[in-house]
């Protein structure tokens, strides 16, 4: 008995040394794994992406794009936006600066600045000039951002010794995400190029100039929009021909086929590249030879690329989420997500590489097709509202000026002629306020006032707070109700809190990342933070998303 009891002893320890060496062996292996940077990071924006086209069109999708990602990457289903408005200026600076429009000041894609009485575009910048392509596309940096992106803190981390390179069709796609340290290359819809400005380069780098010579965007626009598999297998989509989405100039259905030579003098030469999916193919293109002639991801610190594909974007606004363009679009693009899938796998192998999916913003679906369907919708004519709520102070207050400027769902009023009248500006917003919500189509009306004396936690009123910016937004923030738009009668638009507009894929993969999903709510804001901690560099300094912790339980 003794001896039996003295072999149980020692083959327990036997055992319990056997599971110690495993354990500490696996903690090596571990803490070898994370030691190891990624050689590169890839940020992928798909301009006006829904989360629910990872699923909508996935009977046709290859396992290899956008169900790779999902298959192997981890998916959090129920990521938003959580701020209004959702536009694409501050959508890529969101993302990338892991902070909201009250933060890093980029509060919509054009704003009204009260000191100069005009609009400005949100990546303009009077001090820089173009770098190739044409003078009037050149004045773009990213010095209207307030914050530093992930991006940035790449390139303090390495003391700049790893790369930046953002590049998009829109410039605003390109310039925001490579932040203030990285370069940024757009598409000249003038000329045809690829360019950039004074602010990154004194001149293009030779890769750029080569790239340009092919002169691929007249490849590309040489040739007939067809749709990939026969139109009427697309039976995720409505009818083709009908009175909802918006046609070409030159064309009189929204139909296949597009004869891309007929309609390009008409639709803005090179410019209609972007409104079909060879803008994607020509994106793609321009992202092979950056990684090329940059050596991205070759040297001994970890590079990032930052891809945006604006092209969705443009054939969601005219043609609509229930268009057969729309998932022609989408088909194809899953199919050149797996082409830059298997070449990050054969340039840098399977695992060495980090890639994240978002998108910039949702869309509504077009207000006359829900209204076809008897889905309460409508579209608010924005200038006809002005007008009457300039006429409804003239008539309470007298003759004047009171209202200077009506923009992205605001209202700016004349606090200097306030003043000089002897009047209380939080009266004339709480009063202006109460008359505009008279009218069809508008949900709710929220001062500015409300704005900054108000702490709002949850719903609407928290997410316009969090895109309010003290020194820009204007006096009278309005919500439309669900699913109406200010716009006209075909195509649509995006902009709102309400879930068309808000959800959007969040999706990471490769380098460091488990497969799964969860349905938690997360935020845009996350991804930036998120990547922070995967790097183990610092944090963007406005950043208020926190770090998706379900990739590093």
């Amino acid at each position: 008995m003794l001896i039996f009891g003295s072999l149980k002893i020692i083959k327990m320890k036997k055992i319990s040394f056997a599971l110690l060496f495993s354990m500490l062996f696996s903690l090596a292996l571990f803490a070898q794994q994370q030691a190891e940077k990624p050689k590169i990071v890839v940020g992928i924006i798909v301009d006006q992406m829904r989360q629910e086209y990872f699923y909508k069109f996935a009977d046709r999708y290859s396992d290899g794009g956008f169900k790779r990602l999902a298959s192997e990457g981890y998916m959090m289903k129920n990521g938003h936006y959580n701020y209004i408005p959702t536009y694409t200026g501050p959508g890529h600076a969101s993302v990338y600066t892991g902070t909201t429009p009250a933060t890093h000041g980029i509060i919509g894609n054009n704003w009204y600045v009260r000191r100069l009485n005009k609009m400005i575009y949100c990546a303009e910048d009077s001090t820089v000039s173009n770098v190739g392509g044409t003078v009037m596309s050149g004045q773009i940096s990213p010095r209207n951002l307030l914050t530093t992106t992930i991006t940035d803190e790449l390139r303090f981390a390495t003391n700049k010794r790893s790369k930046v390179v953002g590049i998009a069709i829109k410039d605003r796609g390109a310039s925001l995400p490579a932040g203030h340290l990285g370069d940024a290359y757009w598409f000249d819809s003038d000329n045809g190029e690829f360019m950039t400005s004074t602010y990154y380069k004194s001149e293009l780098p030779t890769w750029v100039s080569n790239f340009n010579a092919l002169k691929r965007p007249d490849s590309l626009l040489n040739q007939t929009w067809q749709p990939l598999y026969s139109a009427d297998s697309y039976i995720n989509s409505i009818d083709d021909n009908n009175e909802f989405e918006a046609p070409f100039i030159g064309k009189e259905t929204p139909t296949f086929p597009y004869n891309l030579p007929e309609l390009r003098e008409n639709n803005g030469n090179y410019g209609l590249i972007a409104a079909t999916p060879f803008g994607n193919t020509l994106t793609l293109e321009f992202a092979y030879a950056a990684i090329e002639g940059e050596k991205l991801g070759m040297g001994k610190e970890t590079d990032f690329l930052a891809v945006s594909f604006s092209s969705p974007d443009y054939i969601g606004h005219r043609f609509g989420p229930t268009s057969k363009e729309l998932e022609d679009n989408y088909l194809r693009l899953d199919l050149e997500i797996e082409q830059f899938l298997n070449y990050l796998d054969k340039t840098y192998g399977k695992g060495n590489y980090l890639v994240f999916l978002s998108a910039d913003h949702g869309v509504a679906d077009i207000a006359t097709y829900m209204e076809s369907e008897r889905v309460p919708a409508g579209n608010l004519n924005f200038g006809y509202i002005l007008g009457q709520a300039r006429g409804y102070m003239t008539v309470k207050y007298g003759e004047g000026n009171w209202i200077l400027n009506g923009s992205n769902d605001q209202i700016f009023l004349n606090h200097e002629l306030i003043q000089d009248k002897g009047l209380e500006l939080d009266d004339i917003q709480e009063q202006l306020a109460n008359f505009l919500l008279r009218y069809n189509g508008i949900k709710e009306v929220y001062t500015a006032s409300a704005m900054r004396s108000t702490a709002f936690t949850q719903h609407r009123p928290h997410l316009l707070q969090m895109g309010y910016n003290h020194k820009a937004s204007g006096d009278l923030l309005i919500i439309l109700e669900p699913s109406w738009l200010t716009g006209g009668a075909r195509g649509t638009s995006h902009g709102t809190g309400f879930t068309y507009d808000t959800h959007v894929p969040i999706v990471f993969f490769g380098w460091g990342v488990k497969s799964g999903e969860s349905t938690r709510y997360a935020t845009v804001t996350d991804i930036a933070p998120t990547l922070s901690m995967l790097l183990n560099i610092r944090l963007p300094n406005g950043a208020t998303g926190q770090p998706i912790h379900e990739l590093f339980d």
